[in-house]
C-alpha cells in the first residue's frame, strides 16, 4: 500500500481531529485543550514525548528501526483573535477566536504523518522529530521550543526540517507550491507613542499637539521606503493601529500608532530596524515633541535551502503528479517563525492549497479573514507528503 493510499484510510480520523481543534481555538503559547487533543491522538504510537515547560508544546520523537540521521517535521497549533464568520457546522465555539490561518489542519496533518511513519518504523533509517508548536502568530513559539531543546530532541544533529502551510486562496485545493531561497518575509513591529501637551482644541498654540506629528510620520514612512529601498528588494510598512484623543475639541497629551514591517532580505531587515526609529524620532523633534519608539524584530526572513526545496518538490511530484506542484515565482508576503528553525537546519517550507472545492481561488477569502475556509480534503495529502519527506530524506542520508 502506498503512503497516499494509507493516508486516505486515516482521512476520517484526521477530519475529526481537525474539526475538534477548530471548534475550540486557543491563542498564544498556552493551548492546554489543543495539547490534550494532540496527546490523545498520538496515544498508542511508539513515540518518546516531551511537553514544553514554558509553553504547551509537544515534542514527539519516533526512533527508527535502522540506524541513521534525524529529520524534523513542524506543525503549529495556535489560532487567531478573529471572530469566525464562515457558517460551517464545526465553526468556532469560542467568541472572538478562530482558526483562520489553517493551523488546525497543520496539527491534524502532522498527527497523520506520525501515524504513517509509526507504521513504517522498523524500516525507517533514522529518527523523526514531530514539533507541535504553539504561538506561531506573533508569540515566537518556535524560538521558545528551540530554547527548550526541540532541535536536540533526538540527541543527534538534524539533517533537515520541513513544514507545510495551507492557503485558503491563490492555490487550487491540493496543489503544492514552494521556491528556493526567500520564501516568506521577515516580520517586525514598529510601536510609536508621541508625547505632547494637551489643551483646548480652539487654542492649539497653547498646547503641543501630537496628532499632526503622528499624521506626518505615517505619510513619511511610505515616502521614506520608496526613496530608500530598491524596488527589486522591496519592503512593506503598514500602519494597522492609530489612536489619539477622546473627543473633537480636546488636544490629547499623546498619540500612538503601530505598524507591521515586512522585508525580503536580511540586509533590508537590519536597515529598517535602524532607519524607521530614526525617522520618527526626527519628525517628533521637528515638532518640539518627544517620541517613545519600540522596534521589535519578530521573525527573520524564511529562507528555503535550495537542495532541500528541490528534493521536497520532487517528492510532491512523485506523490501527486507534476500538474499539482507549482514553482512559486516570488516569495509570499506573510512571515513565519519556522524561519528560526531554517536558520539552524537546512530544510524547506511548502504551501498547500486548501481552497474549498468550487470556489474561485483568486477571490476566495484569504488566510486571517473571518471568512477564510479550508478544505478537509487536503489533510491526507499533508500527512502523506510530510511522512514521505521524512522517510526519503532519512534514506538519502543513510545511503550518502
Amino acid at each position: 500500500m502506498s503512503v497516499v493510499e494509507r493516508a486516505r484510510e486515516l482521512q476520517p480520523d484526521l477530519v475529526r481531529l481537525r474539526r475538534s481543534i477548530h471548534r475550540e481555538p486557543e491563542l498564544g503559547l498556552r493551548l492546554p485543550r489543543t495539547q490534550e487533543k494532540v496527546l490523545t491522538a498520538l496515544d498508542g504510537l511508539p513515540l518518546d514525548i516531551t511537553l514544553g515547560r514554558g509553553l504547551t508544546s509537544v515534542t514527539a520523537v519516533l526512533r527508527g528501526g535502522r540506524p541513521g540521521g534525524a529529520v524534523l517535521l513542524r506543525g503549529d497549533m495556535d489560532a487567531l483573535p478573529v471572530g469566525e464568520l464562515t457558517g460551517v457546522e464545526y465553526a468556532s465555539e469560542v467568541p472572538g477566536r478562530m482558526h483562520g490561518c489553517g493551523h488546525d489542519l497543520h496539527t491534524a496533518g502532522l498527527v497523520g504523518a506520525a501515524t504513517l511513519l509509526a507504521d513504517r518504523r522498523e524500516s525507517l533509517r533514522g529518527d523523526v522529530v514531530f514539533m507541535f508548536q504553539p504561538g506561531e502568530e506573533g508569540h515566537n513559539g518556535a524560538g521558545a521550543m528551540i530554547d527548550e531543546g526541540v532541535l536536540d530532541a533526538t540527541g543527534k544533529p538534524l539533517d533537515a526540517a520541513f513544514a507545510l502551510h495551507v492557503s485558503a486562496n491563490r492555490l487550487p485545493g491540493g496543489w503544492v507550491a514552494s521556491r528556493p531561497g526567500t520564501v516568506m518575509t521577515a516580520s517586525d513591529v514598529l510601536r510609536v507613542t508621541v508625547r505632547g501637551e494637551g489643551g483646548h482644541g480652539s487654542a492649539p498654540h497653547h498646547a503641543k499637539d501630537p496628532v499632526p506629528a503622528v499624521c506626518e510620520m505615517v505619510t513619511a514612512l511610505q515616502n521614506w521606503v520608496t526613496r530608500t529601498f530598491d524596488v527589486f528588494d522591496p519592503v512593506v510598512v503598514t500602519v494597522g493601529r492609530l489612536h489619539a484623543g477622546t473627543q473633537q475639541n480636546v488636544i490629547p497629551d499623546t498619540a500612538e500608532f503601530e505598524a507591521t514591517v515586512r522585508s525580503y532580505s536580511e540586509a533590508n531587515h537590519e536597515r529598517l530596524a535602524q532607519g524607521l526609529p530614526r525617522l520618527v524620532r526626527g519628525i517628533a523633534a521637528a515638532h518640539g515633541l518627544e517620541a517613545d519608539v519600540e522596534y521589535q524584530m519578530l521573525y527573520p526572513v524564511t529562507v528555503n535551502e535550495p537542495a532541500a526545496t528541490e528534493f521536497a518538490m520532487e517528492t510532491a511530484r512523485d506523490l501527486f503528479g507534476a500538474g499539482d506542484v507549482w514553482h512559486a515565482p516570488q516569495p509570499a508576503n506573510g512571515s513565519e517563525d519556522f524561519s528560526l528553525v531554517l536558520n539552524k537546519v537546512p530544510g524547506a517550507m511548502l504551501m498547500v492549497g486548501a481552497a474549498p472545492e468550487g470556489v474561485d481561488v483568486e477571490t476566495a477569502p484569504q488566510n486571517h479573514s473571518p471568512r477564510a475556509m479550508f478544505d478537509d480534503r487536503v489533510l491526507h495529502r499533508q500527512a502523506a507528503l510530510l511522512a514521505e519527506l521524512a522517510e526519503r530524506r532519512l534514506a538519502a542520508g543513510a545511503s550518502a
